[in-house]
């Protein structure tokens, strides 16, 4: 749900936050509206209605990852419209950081896919207020080179801690895929109820995994241009990575019928509390790139989902089968949802990954 560079930036200081904030606003263009979003996603194909209406795409600032965004934006960076993930919804709100949306100007907002929204805490709180758009969603899963991987040394996420791939894996420089990668690993479909022996036992995974790790991407570019270099064989990736490589031409394909299963995100729009720019032109872009219509450009060229279940009804069929859509339900029950965590549990994964990294 997702380009994006993947840097915790948790030790800078508040005006080297701000600068990089600052730097980040690569394409400006509508000033009216600030949007907060991982690379890639500037795309104006996302939101055709929006430049139609208003002669220009909105102003983008870009971060690579969630937690990156939150210090970014607590610190004090403003922008209206931000796009995290399920997973960091629950931080976000709780830290005050957001206001809730008016669904009555959402367009599309009942044809939102309803087991997206069923789930706990994400877009709706028991007060009845809505808090997040979900709008992509799709899976982070085994992808290799198909040339250089035998398929047969990939049927367990365990291939991943396998000596005979050293220094030919990548993660995300992610900890919410990185954590779903071990959950699964160990045999944990719902990590929500993740006990301290599961994370000991999922950390314990990823150090295994560390010893192989050629690099952690940072951005579907990285991963694709690693993938395409012969740089790795064997990544945890997003769909697109796949999508984007075989366009390329490259033998990189993706695999969902591993034996412990394959991770589903979901990530959305939400509204900043200090939004700057015009509220109006918020809910535009809300309204551009919910359309049924963005479905094709999503599935087609990147390999997600659309939340919105009319647009996913709409799409050629045989696309959907290309990308693993047509029969959803044949991969749910070996699936991690990363469902909303705790601030507890979710800052516990957030230091113990950073010393993974650095190889404690």
């Amino acid at each position: 749900m997702k380009t994006m560079t993947r840097r915790l930036a948790l030790t800078l200081g508040l005006a080297a936050t701000l600068a990089a904030s600052a730097a980040a606003l690569a394409i400006a263009a509508d000033k009216d509206l600030i949007v907060f979003d991982w690379s890639g996603y500037e795309a104006p194909g996302f939101h055709p209605d929006y430049v139609k209406k208003h002669g220009d795409s909105p102003t983008f600032a870009f971060f690579g990852d969630e937690d990156e965004a939150f210090e970014k934006v607590r610190s004090g960076f403003k922008a209206d419209l931000g796009h995290p993930c399920s997973q960091s919804v629950v931080k976000w709100r709780e830290a005050g950081l957001l206001q809730p949306l008016d669904t009555s100007k959402i367009t599309g907002w009942k044809d939102l896919n309803p087991g997206i929204m069923a789930m706990k805490n994400l877009a709706t709180t028991d007060d009845g207020k809505a808090w997040f758009m979900p709008w992509d969603w799709g899976n982070t899963l085994v992808t290799y080179n198909s040339d250089k991987v035998d398929e047969k040394d990939i049927q367990s996420l365990k291939a991943f801690a396998d000596p005979k791939f050293k220094g030919r894996v990548s993660i995300g420089d992610n900890v919410d895929d990185a954590y779903a990668l071990a959950s699964l690993a160990i045999g944990l479909k719902d990590w929500t109820k993740m006990t301290d022996d599961q994370f000991k036992q999922a950390s314990d995974f990823l150090r295994q995994v560390h010893k192989n790790v050629r690099l952690y991407w940072t951005d579907n570019t990285e991963i694709v241009q690693a993938f395409t270099g012969g740089e790795v064989d064997l990544a945890w990736a997003w769909n697109d990575a796949a999508v984007q490589s075989a366009l390329a031409g490259s033998p990189i394909k993706a695999k969902r019928d591993t034996n412990e299963g394959i991770s589903t995100w979901v990530c959305g729009y939400v509204l900043f509390k200090d939004a700057p720019g015009n509220v109006d032109k918020a809910y535009d872009y809300l309204n551009a790139v919910n359309d049924p219509a963005v479905a094709n450009v999503l599935v087609k060229d990147w390999g997600y989902g659309q939340a919105n279940a009319k647009g996913m009804a709409g799409v050629d069929p045989a696309v959907l089968k290309g990308k693993g859509y047509d029969d959803v339900e044949k991969f749910v029950d070996k699936t991690l949802f990363q469902a909303p965590l705790s601030s507890d549990l979710k800052l516990k994964m957030i230091a113990e990954f950073e010393k993974i990294k650095a190889g404690y």
